[in-house]
């Protein structure tokens, strides 16, 4: 299949680009400019020159595809309104047909768990930060009335290759001699490695009906807590972490801060009963604990 891909060059987009090239498809990237354009030729990856504001560059390039996978995401104040009306064009271009179009969302949309395992029946409580994607899930599991192969994923915590949001936590913690947490650090968090989650959006984009939405996520029960001292043993600064209270991570980190206090539990069986998707990778504390091996490769 010809995909399109927004964010090709992103941490998830990246992932499910080299995801799909693996598994036999074509790739095309969107991209703003011209040295993006020339990441995505060296990445094997067809560029085609837009942004998420230019409709006609995005409709343009959904036609020509035989899927859309939509990864694009930042938290700045014009998201929202972007990221909905960048849906609705890619949307109304795959109207009236059997394309998939893959939407990511975030298992932040949930709230609080309150220490039950959510699935993706659990109720929208977003945090502040993500408020407004509900709405646009709405609008992609809308668009199944109208033809097209709409499908929802919602990842944990995403980590692996050194990046994603733990990267900032160990960045602060080699700053400031002690890795941030808040509050008690008993609350959980569930976390997917970014390869394992490439590759659940693939076999969605495969196979998965119409109108589905997936959580991709480890189902094992880990708090922030052991996130924080796991960082802080692979900075050879064991014990070292900085309980913060919730006001205090709101100064450091704005609205941020209440996603990252969030408790949640959830389950992915699913994407496992309906795609046979299992996580594969090492579990996120061992990845950071790993984490100052490959950083020690890297500097000799």
């Amino acid at each position: 299949m010809k995909v399109f891909l927004t964010s090709a060059t992103g941490y998830i987009g990246g992932a499910v680009a080299r995801s799909l090239m693996n598994s036999g498809h074509a790739v095309v990237g969107l991209a703003r400019s011209a040295a993006a354009a020339q990441r995505l030729q060296d990445a094997g990856i067809q560029p085609h020159r837009g942004d998420l504001t230019d409709a006609a560059s995005l409709q343009a390039a959904a036609i020509q595809a035989d899927a859309v996978i939509h990864t694009a995401a930042t938290n700045d104040a014009a998201m929202p309104t972007v990221d909905q009306q960048a849906t609705q064009v890619l949307l109304a271009a795959l109207a009236d047909t059997p394309k998939p179009f893959v939407y990511t969302s975030g298992i932040w949309v949930m709230g609080n768990t309150k220490g039950q395992v959510a699935d993706e029946t659990w109720p929208f409580d977003p945090t502040p930060i993500v408020a407004w994607r509900p709405a646009v899930e709405e609008l992609v599991l809308a668009a199944a009335q109208a033809g097209v192969r709409s499908l929802v994923i919602r990842p944990g915590l995403v980590y692996g290759h050194g990046g994603g949001l733990l990267a900032m936590l160990r960045q602060t913690g080699q700053a400031t001699g002690a890795v941030p947490m808040i509050e008690s650090g008993d609350y959980h968090g569930a976390f997917v490695h970014v390869d394992d989650l490439a590759r659940l959006y693939v076999q969605a984009m495969e196979s998965a009906p119409a109108g589905t939405v997936l959580i991709g996520a480890n189902d094992a029960a880990i708090t922030m807590g052991q996130v924080a001292d796991a960082i802080a043993q692979s900075l050879g600064m064991d014990g070292q972490v900085q309980s913060l209270s919730l006001a205090n991570a709101r100064e450091r980190w704005g609205a941020l801060a209440d996603a990252l206090a969030l408790d949640q539990q959830v389950t992915s069986d699913r994407a496992h009963q309906l795609l046979g998707w299992q996580p594969t990778a090492i579990s996120v504390l061992d990845d950071l604990i790993q984490e100052s091996d490959r950083s020690e490769a890297i500097a000799a």
